[in-house]
């Protein structure tokens, strides 16, 4: 079982930023990474398919009640929110939309808050909505890392933006800087 987390949520503009952040990643990767990318729900996911050939970490859709691994990029299925226990196992949940969307980027992050505490890296990227901020608002609350794409790098800032303004504690960074920061998290706890 591990017990921390990198969570990243993402909407428009998500396969160009992912692109550059998870290719970044090293192949003996010591975090998990979950990721809430909002899909229409009635789609299936090709995103494990297209980010799995360009990534030295695995890279797979998320199944319920599946533990938690290092080095794997866990992507939310359509239309299922992401959550993660506090035994470090993963949940999959049809309940209702939040901001319109399921996977909810907050659900996850909230999740990950409460199972992690400190120990939880928490990353909002490009997108058109306010989902994710409140979620990375509780992420810093409970002394983990709170990070967002800088507004003006990102395709679409209106995501971001609410992040930084919900979360004051919240580091802005660039795609590359950001990239960085993750690849670089030490073997043990959130710095």
């Amino acid at each position: 079982m591990t017990n921390r987390a990198v969570v990243i949520g993402a909407s428009a503009g998500a396969i160009e930023a992912l692109s550059k952040l998870l290719p970044a990643l090293p192949a003996k990767y010591p975090w998990p990474i979950l990721l809430v990318v909002h899909v229409p729900p009635d789609t299936r996911s090709a995103l494990p398919e297209l980010f799995a050939p360009k990534c030295r970490i695995a890279v797979k859709e998320a199944e319920d009640k599946e533990k938690l691994r290092p080095g794997v990029a866990y992507f939310a299925p359509p239309n299922y929110h992401l959550l993660v226990e506090t035994d470090g196992a993963l949940a999959l949940s049809s309940e209702e939309p939040e901001l319109f969307s399921r996977p909810s980027i907050n659900v996850l992050f909230d999740s990950a808050a409460d199972a992690f505490g400190s120990d939880v890296v928490g990353v909002i990227l490009t997108g058109a909505s306010a989902d994710g901020a409140e979620g990375l608002r509780k992420i810093r609350a409970a002394g983990g890392m709170a990070l967002a794409q800088d507004p003006k790098t990102a395709q679409c800032p209106a995501m971001p933006e609410a992040a930084l303004a919900a979360c004051p504690g919240a580091r802005a960074m660039g795609l590359a800087e950001l990239a960085a920061l993750l690849a670089s998290l030490p073997e043990e706890g959130a710095a």
